[in-house]
């Protein structure tokens, strides 16, 4: 089976995963804002720490009427943009069509699917550290691996995206992605939320790189609080996670190229942040089976009151 990609956000994660996919020979077809008059003219650039490469022509496009229908349409945006995705989507999908959310958080994947019924929606989690450098200029510094898998209940045509989403695994290995099937996307995603929920929110509200974070005692042993009690959270509604993660991933991170997560990048920028699906959701699924998450619910509202006084 060969599968015509689309791929709405053509950021870092867009970028990465698209520009390999297009680099090993897959059909992709890319949508673009204020980089399309570049990219249709220099390509797509790469730097990567498993190789880079330049792709100097690539199918660009400035919007959704443009572009062909595709069979998977990976969607690259932050979730802060969700509100304009059925509008952007409905273009590019026929009968049969799988979109691919590529975002962090909790229930995207629902809300999606009540927002086109009918329409098979998968999700993945990229476990990369990629950043837009500058028009069509992507920097892949550490990781990359992708789990991709359908949530339990989005609408009757989850069953037909768990069928696409074996050749897509397979294209992105050829591709040079580790990228795998995840049997249970609820657990995959709760377990991310385990190093974002922290890192995330604490790169803004401290100013500081990952690296920072891990280095200094103090600021240690809050992530790894804020970890365990996402943890938590996870195991009140059901998701198995075990306490050693949270040690683990600090482990990881200290020994991972010092990062500035996608979070303190918006912030710096002066960007809407995605604290609704990172932070909000998970809190009050949390709530809902019985368990608090105060240190969770802080940084919402430390991030909020940043956010707030952007330009004052």
């Amino acid at each position: 089976m060969r599968i015509r990609y689309g791929v709405v956000g053509t950021g870092a994660l867009g970028g990465y995963y698209g520009g390999r996919l297009a680099q090993a020979g897959r059909e992709v077809h890319f949508l673009l804002r204020s980089d399309y008059g570049f990219v249709r003219e220099n390509g797509l650039r790469v730097d990567s720490v498993k190789g880079g490469f330049h792709l100097p022509a690539v199918n660009a496009y400035a919007t959704v009427r443009e572009m062909p229908r595709c069979d998977v349409v990976l969607v690259c945006i932050k979730t802060t943009g969700n509100a304009a995705l059925p509008g952007l989507l409905r273009p590019l999908l026929h009968p049969g069509a799988v979109v691919l959310l590529l975002q962090n958080g909790l229930g995207v994947e629902e809300d999606l699917a009540a927002a086109l019924p009918g329409v098979a929606v998968a999700g993945g989690l990229a476990f990369v550290c990629a950043q837009k450098k500058g028009p069509g200029h992507i920097a892949h510094l550490d990781y990359g691996d992708l789990d991709i898998g359908v949530p339990g209940a989005t609408g009757a045509d989850g069953g037909a995206a768990s069928g696409v989403l074996g050749q897509v695994a397979e294209d992105l290995r050829a591709a040079g992605v580790p990228a795998k099937l995840a049997p249970d996307l609820a657990f995959a995603r709760w377990r991310k939320l385990v190093w974002n929920v922290p890192f995330n929110g604490l790169t803004v509200v401290m100013g500081a790189t990952t690296d920072r974070l891990v280095a200094h005692e103090a600021t240690r042993e809050l992530v790894r609080d804020v970890m365990l009690e996402v943890v938590g959270g996870a195991n009140a509604v059901g998701v198995p996670l075990k306490e050693s993660l949270a040690q683990k991933m600090i482990d990881n991170t200290l020994q991972m190229t010092p990062y500035a997560p996608s979070m303190k990048l918006d912030c710096d920028h002066r960007r809407p942040m995605e604290i609704e699906y990172i932070y909000d959701r998970p809190v009050a699924a949390a709530a809902h089976a019985g368990f608090d998450m105060p240190r969770t619910a802080m940084l919402a509202r430390q991030l909020r009151f940043v956010q707030d006084c952007y330009g004052r």
